[in-house]
């Protein structure tokens, strides 16, 4: 006899109260164990619940736009016994016959990311569960927000909130001890912490002494009725873009950017490029794997570019370890996934990785993970057009790179013109770490390396 079996949201790490996006099966549709049911979306990561076992779908317990959290029941899914037509049929449809024989079981949770470590635009936290396979862990723990002694974690004193709350707040760069939690027991949410940062920046919430930057004292933003000068229409901003919106705003008012600009000859490199794409045709072979690698030497020579402040903001902490964020345009908004330990991979490698990260981005795929723990970032617009940028730093980083579209142009050589090819380099970094020589240096050190690949042997 079939048997009527709960499916529920597994370990998701410290994500409560995740919207419901889309809605993956229709009641009456027959699933595969770890076939995705539903689709919750966090910050800029989205996340699958996968079906924990085989069989139909009888009830759906949840609609698009519920909020739900680890152990809520998405749906009740009908397990037939072995044997039976509908077993049979789940089996037949299984990826692996292995599976379908396997007895039931919820997928083991996955390894927690590291909450501190945030690329552009999310907050992060553990590592959602997926259909795949759990993304890494983002490595290092993350600094305590305020000065941590004892008073600091004497009971009373101890602001109320959960760990994802905190790395939202850490993020922001907002001391949780300033700001008012209006849930039970005083419990601090993330609108508390979102509702602070407003006051703040509207110049009439923070208070003196805070680590939030204190206010700024702005103008109103100005209310105008758009509709009295003509037809209007209203569509509202996703949800990647109102979170990298809010991360952008704060990197940029926070971080005292400049951008130093370069050039670089990429003739050879891109005939190199060409060779190599006709060896490998299984992979596309970009020039953006060739940054990359001139990017990690450019780090290895000049270690400050790969740092980040601690949370005082008075002690430097330089990374031994090479991971590159790379920025990919989707239909929702722009994200930074990762690229790992650049250093120890070669083009063709970094090319299939660079494939697979960005198709998994626009797939929408990407977990905390895939964007955590990034040491420097590199923006390419080079396939879409333009001359030169500034793009904004992806904090905690304290630098990125900005490429525009390479053009063939007539470059004196000391006796004649010769058509170069040639890469538009913009460098933004942080001047309270990195001074303005030591920018020109990091930026002529890559337009050298771009040149004359061979110094990536030295």
């Amino acid at each position: 006899m079939a048997q009527i079996k709960e499916a529920k949201v597994p370990d998701i790490g410290d994500f409560t109260d995740v919207p419901v996006i889309e809605l993956l099966v229709a009641v009456g549709d027959k699933v595969v164990k770890d076939q995705g049911l539903a689709t919750l979306e966090s910050d800029k990561a989205t996340m699958e619940v996968p079906a924990p076992f085989a069989g139909t779908v009888r009830e759906l317990k949840i609609k698009v736009g519920d909020r739900i959290g680890e152990g809520a029941v998405v749906a009740m899914i009908e397990v037939a016994e072995a044997g039976s037509d509908d077993g049979k049929a789940a089996s037949a449809a299984a990826p692996a016959p292995d599976q379908a024989a396997a007895p039931a079981k919820a997928p083991a949770p996955p390894p927690a990311a590291a909450a501190d470590a945030l690329p552009p635009a999310p907050a992060r936290a553990a590592s959602p569960a997926a259909a795949t396979a759990p993304a890494p862990s983002a490595g290092t723990p993350a600094s305590p927000p305020v000065a941590f002694g004892a008073d600091a974690v004497a009971p009373g004193k101890v602001p109320h909130a959960s760990p994802a709350v905190r790395a939202f707040a850490r993020e922001l760069g907002v001391d949780l001890g300033q700001v008012a939690g209006s849930a039970r027991a005083g419990r601090i949410t993330r609108e508390d912490v979102q509702a602070f940062v407003k006051q703040a920046l509207a110049g009439a919430g923070a208070r003196s002494g805070g680590g939030s930057g204190g206010g700024l004292d702005l103008l109103p933003w100005p209310k105008v009725d758009f509709a009295k000068y003509g037809p209007v229409r209203s569509e509202p901003l996703s949800r990647i873009k109102k979170i990298s919106g809010a991360n952008l705003a704060r990197n940029w008012a926070m971080i005292p950017h400049v951008t130093q600009f370069d050039e670089a000859d990429i003739t050879l490199m891109e005939a190199f490029r060409k060779e190599l794409a006709g060896e490998h045709k299984d992979v596309k072979i970009t020039p953006l794997v060739f940054l990359i690698k001139a990017v990690v030497a450019a780090l290895k020579a000049f270690p400050r570019f790969n740092a980040s402040l601690d949370a005082s903001g008075e002690n430097l902490v330089l990374k031994d370890y090479f991971h590159i964020g790379i920025a990919v345009d989707t239909p929702d908004g722009l994200v930074v996934p990762v690229l790992r330990d650049c250093d120890g991979k070669g083009l063709v490698e970094l090319s299939r990785e660079l494939a697979a990260i960005s198709a998994k981005a626009r797939d929408r795929k990407l977990g905390p993970g895939d964007m955590a723990g990034g040491c420097f970032s590199i923006s390419s617009l080079g396939g879409i057009g333009g001359t030169a940028f500034t793009p904004i730093i992806n904090a905690p980083e304290v630098a990125i790179l900005g490429v525009s579209r390479s053009s063939t142009r007539p470059v004196w050589d000391g006796t004649a013109f010769e058509p170069r090819l040639m890469l538009p380099l913009a460098l933004s970094y942080d001047h309270r770490v990195i001074d303005g020589a030591d920018a020109a240096r990091f930026t002529s050190f890559l337009a050298r390396t771009l040149g004359d690949l061979r110094r990536l042997l030295l």
